[in-house]
């Protein structure tokens, strides 16, 4: 029985959806980084950093998130997880990116640090919405790739089920030949041959005689003739022609010299194969009479 294509065409969709989050994924960490980019070369330069270098601070921590999102992204399509330190390098990057950002809304200039008392609320939220957004989405995304990846492993174990590859086409059978039984030529019996007793002398000087009857015989196991069994296709072969005349399981064991179990197995798939036939064919004409 060959695959359904609607599992194949939800697979694909399925790998369609894993390959657009890690799309959309990458598209908002470059606008987040790039919206948070001025913030963060300002707070290293009212921090006393050179501003030829100041500007590098954050094309880093931007490097290294994207870098971990794109490797998480194509490890998760091939059911690859990576370790903690992954989870702990997202995190460290976003929550770097949001505490330079927030940092004068939180600590103005001249306030000590601390438990945050001056707070800007507007500021606050505005430099927030970029980094945490980025930070909850990422493991969001990762939630997805996992629940896809789940689905995609039981499809594919649905289409590997539904390959067999035993042949299902029925087989007509081929009429035996007929063959006329020959006259047997009478043998002569052969002449009865008296059997002479040979007496054995024991001690005393009395005589007796060998038993005339012959001692039985034990027969070898190695002298017994070998159970002959059909080929393969050969035995497949009369097994499909004895369900198409309808004879039971155990006469087509014993005529293709195999198990019950394995021409029980045969049996099943035929009929499956005949009741697909059957259905495509009644659609079929279901479909015309619709037509008329």
């Amino acid at each position: 029985m060959k695959p359904s294509p609607t599992l194949h065409r939800q697979i694909a969709a399925l790998q369609g959806i894993q390959s657009g989050l890690t799309k959309v994924l990458v598209a908002v960490a470059v606008v987040a980084l790039a919206f948070t980019a001025t913030n963060v070369t300002l707070f290293a330069i009212d921090h006393h950093i050179s501003p030829w270098i100041a500007w590098l601070l954050d094309p880093m921590v931007a490097v290294a998130l994207g870098a971990v999102l794109i490797v998480d992204g194509q490890l998760s399509e091939h059911g690859v997880y990576p370790s903690g330190w992954a989870t702990a390098l997202r995190w460290f990057a976003g929550l770097s990116t949001w505490l330079m950002n927030c940092w004068a809304a939180l600590w103005p200039a001249g306030t000590p640090f601390g438990v945050p008392r001056d707070v800007d609320p507007a500021g606050l939220l505005l430099h927030s919405i970029p980094p945490v957004l980025l930070i909850v989405l990422a493991e969001a995304i990762t939630h997805y790739r996992r629940a896809i990846l789940a689905r995609i492993t039981e499809l594919r174990a649905l289409v590997d089920t539904q390959e067999t590859p035993v042949d299902t086409t029925p087989v007509h059978p081929a009429p035996a030949p007929v063959s006329t039984p020959s006259t047997p030529t009478p043998v002569a019996a052969p002449a009865p041959v008296a059997a002479e007793r040979e007496a054995l002398v024991i001690c005393g000087g009395d005589r007796v005689y060998a038993p005339l009857v012959p001692p039985v015989s034990t027969p070898d196991p190695e002298d017994e003739p070998a159970v002959y069994k059909l080929p393969a296709d050969e035995a497949l072969n009369v097994i499909r022609t004895c369900w198409t005349m309808g004879e039971t399981i155990s006469q087509a064991a014993v005529k293709s010299t195999r198990s019950t179990s394995y021409v029980h197995k045969v049996y099943k798939r035929l009929n499956e194969s005949a009741a697909d036939t059957a259905d495509s064919g009644a659609r079929h004409l279901a479909g015309v009479g619709g037509e008329r």
